[in-house]
């Protein structure tokens, strides 16, 4: 059996990752779509990177697809997309999975939205329902 920290490793040797202190200059930039990996009770709980897009990790692959059915067009603005989740496993997962499925320029946040907060980034609290 492979485990979850085999494969978060791996990830991490495909994808571009940082943490949270070398990122949060990103926050203001038009071109970066950071992505909230979390479970809604999770933004509900504990707020969000402000501006950041929410994609359930569960809809991951059937929002960026563009022939899905449920393609978000926040996925094809040609941006970096710096996803993030509460501890950086999920969002290392989901960072490889996009990079595999095509899309250009991803990365993830590697010790999570747990380390934006430790690194003193802005946290707001969740807009309306997705």
């Amino acid at each position: 059996m492979k485990s979850v920290k085999s494969m978060v490793q791996e990830a991490n040797a495909q994808v571009d990752h940082a943490p949270a202190s070398d990122l949060l200059t990103l926050q203001d930039v038009d071109t970066v779509t950071f992505v909230d990996l979390r479970d809604p009770r999770e933004l509900e709980r504990d707020g969000m990177i402000p501006g950041a897009f929410h994609c359930p990790r569960g809809m991951l692959e059937f929002w960026i697809d563009p022939d899905s059915p449920y393609a978000k067009p926040q996925f094809a603005s040609g941006n970096r997309f710096v996803f993030y989740c509460a501890s950086g496993w999920r969002s290392a997962l989901a960072a490889r999975t996009a990079h595999e499925m095509g899309l250009p320029n991803v990365s993830h946040i590697e010790d999570g939205f747990s380390g934006w907060k430790a690194a003193g980034g802005p946290v707001a609290q969740r807009p309306g329902k997705d």
